[in-house]
């Protein structure tokens, strides 16, 4: 294929040079781990066990509450010291606390399954829920609630997303340097759901050697097409990687499947290629341990449920002290005031950054250069929605489309003026949708 892209967006700093060639890691086992019972966009699991049962890796110990919700399971074999509400990068979860006997012993339920040319598109889907697969990329959206459109839509194509054009973020590009095979099964698997006959990858085309790795092991699929896209941020945005890839706009207000499309990450691919070839739940991940004041930075596969504060340990520690600490990638991620908290399905990078790179600068007066709507991916005039917000003008706000952001931050790195063009229109963003819930 050629080289794709779509209107607006930005170049920040790469920033990869630290991680992208280093292999993943193996984390060291955790002796205690926290696994809350929300990890993903939904209801919250309802516990299976209580204090002093004894559980083994793979097990499941959250049931999910609703259908969008996602099963938990246990990362470590050992005994629930205690189920407890702690703080999570979500606010305060019930968290199942194990104390690892560190045999890692497997469940009895954990079995491969057979071969997915012998499984109905019904019994893949029930592997995905069962094993409590999410996106992978952030969000935390339950799969199988993305592979459930309704009937009315017709889904023509599944994209995988590694573009992965977060600044310093590397899990992705390494997973598909690594085990390109199971980002292949899982979108096989992926379109099989849903019954597709095309699917495809879309990776940035700086990372000519992921490219590489994933067309070696698609090459018996003629049904998968690897898109070489061009680097640009927000490329991995899922309304734009659509366009990138198909052409197709979806329409304002509107969902993926609008646009006959369902995108996954290459992560979760893979999530989904483990649970068909050994019947183990998502229990771990990839995750990219980088910034200016970490001191080894590291791409570590981590157990769902381990502290942060440990994971940062086996990278040394910081080289100096902290000024941002940053969960996710820098444009979209979320800012956490500490470590003390557990890792969970989304936890794709813990970026920290010294003093200095944290300073926000003193924003000035808007010149009026048009920069923002210039680069804005979504066809929107931020700073018109910005100064609609700031004057506590939602009602405009809302008719100039503020709902139809994908807060990438665009618009607020471009901004010469270093306006708060990000934050005034996810203030606008809650309170429309605030009212909406009120009316």
């Amino acid at each position: 294929m050629g080289i794709f892209s779509f209107k607006g967006g930005i170049h920040p700093p790469h920033a990869k040079k630290y991680t992208e060639h280093k292999a993943v890691e193996l984390a060291v086992e955790p002796t205690t781990v926290a696994i809350p019972l929300r990890q993903h966009i939904g209801a919250p699991c309802d516990a299976l066990v209580q204090k002093g049962d004894y559980v083994k890796v793979g097990q499941k110990i959250g049931e999910p509450a609703s259908f969008v919700s996602a099963a938990i399971h246990s990362s470590v074999s050992g005994t629930v010291k205690e189920l407890k509400v702690m703080d999570t990068l979500g606010g305060k979860d019930l968290c199942v606390v194990i104390e690892s006997d560190g045999l890692n012993a497997v469940d009895e339920s954990i079995k491969p399954y057979p071969p997915l040319e012998s499984l109905e598109a019904k019994e893949v889907m029930d592997i995905i829920k069962g094993a409590g697969i999410v996106g992978m990329g952030g969000a935390g959206f339950p799969t199988h609630v993305k592979l459930s459109p309704p009937k009315e839509k017709t889904i023509d194509y599944v994209i995988l997303n590694g573009a992965e054009c977060e600044p310093f973020l590397t899990a992705d590009h390494r997973l598909m340097l690594e085990t390109p095979e199971k980002v292949v099964l899982g979108l096989r698997a992926l379109m099989k759901v849903l019954g597709v006959p095309k699917g495809y990858i879309g990776i940035e085309d700086n990372k000519t050697d992921a490219i590489d790795s994933i067309k070696k092991a698609a090459a018996s699929y003629p049904e998968i097409e690897i898109a070489s896209l061009k680097t640009k941020y927000p490329q991995g945005a899922e309304k734009q990687l659509i366009f990138a890839v198909t052409g197709r706009e979806v329409p304002s207000g509107g969902l993926p499947m609008d646009a006959g499309a369902v995108v996954n990450n290459v992560a979760t691919a893979a999530a989904i290629a483990e649970a068909l070839t050994t019947g183990m739940p998502l229990i771990d991940r990839i995750c990219t341990i980088t910034g200016s004041c970490i001191k080894e930075p590291k791409n570590l596969r981590i157990k769902v449920g381990t502290m942060l504060t440990e994971i940062v340990e086996q990278c040394g520690g910081f080289s100096e002290t902290p000024g941002k600490i940053v969960l996710g990638g820098p444009m979209m991620g979320i800012a956490t005031s500490t470590l003390s908290i557990p890792s969970t399905k989304t936890t794709s990078g813990i970026l920290t950054f010294n003093e200095a790179d944290s300073k926000t600068p003193d924003p000035s007066a808007c010149i009026k250069c048009g920069k923002c709507v210039t680069i804005c991916p979504s066809y929107l005039e931020p700073v018109y929605i910005s100064a609609y917000a700031l004057l506590d003008q939602f009602d405009m706000a809302e008719k100039y489309a503020a709902l139809d952001c994908i807060e990438c931050g665009s618009c607020s790195f471009i901004c010469p003026s270093k306006r708060p063009l990000l934050q005034s229109i996810r203030l606008a963003k809650r309170e429309i949708l605030a009212r909406r819930r009120k009316a």
